[in-house]
């Protein structure tokens, strides 16, 4: 993968104010609450790795070098023995029915095909396995979502490849999965940018037995 240079370099101080004012206790909720052998998808610049319990086994997969780059950096800080490796959230390169746990934090708005994703997330889980999520996602109001389809040639180009308009919570009953727990907020300020990926979901997923 080519990558993004830029954004990567811009990202950790980009989000700094949110995780300051709420993020990082969504990583300690949802990264902190994982058990058993755990895959992490789109890691990023490693902003969950320092929540991981010690006695859980964690595999980190990031497809993007720059992003990835940064995430080692953040590892060896974190002293957290977690295995970082380049794998698209499309084609993951892990047997099926492997790990207990799959976490993934804003993520599903930038993969190219997330419906795909979604059906390697579901094969690499055991059965009654967790996915635990928290995404962006599109406005459940017409108004709202309309703003977000207009904004999103401009938006994908500046964030990425992120798409601020995408029904996450569709495509993962979609994929099959049971979602157990959701919690839906509005974490953002109602301006510009930051108004257009303005609606979060929380949940909490599990493959069917």
């Amino acid at each position: 993968m080519k990558g993004h240079k830029w954004f990567a370099a811009i990202y950790d101080r980009m989000a700094a104010p949110e995780e300051r004012r709420f993020m990082s206790a969504v990583r300690e909720e949802l990264a902190g609450g994982a058990q058993g052998k755990v895959l992490e998808i789109g890691a990023g610049t490693g902003l969950n790795f320092p929540h991981y319990r010690d006695d859980v086994e964690v595999i980190a997969t990031e497809p993007d070098p720059y992003m990835r780059q940064r995430a080692q950096r953040r590892l060896a800080e974190s002293g957290k023995n977690i295995e970082l490796r380049e794998a698209s959230a499309e084609e993951l390169p892990f047997d099926s029915d492997s790990f207990d746990t799959v976490v993934g934090t804003l993520v599903m708005c930038s993969i190219p095909h997330p419906q795909r994703a979604l059906a390697e997330i579901r094969r690499v889980l055991k059965a009654g396995g967790e996915y635990r999520f928290y995404e962006h996602v599109r406005y459940e109001s017409a108004f709202g979502a309309l703003w977000q389809d207009a904004v999103l040639p401009v938006w994908r180009w500046f964030a990425a490849g992120c798409h601020p308009n995408r029904n996450t919570v569709r495509a993962v009953k979609d994929a099959g999965f049971n979602i157990t727990q959701l919690e839906k907020t509005n974490p953002l300020p109602p301006v510009p940018p930051m108004i257009f990926s303005r609606l979060h979901v929380k949940g909490i997923a599990r493959r069917p037995d």
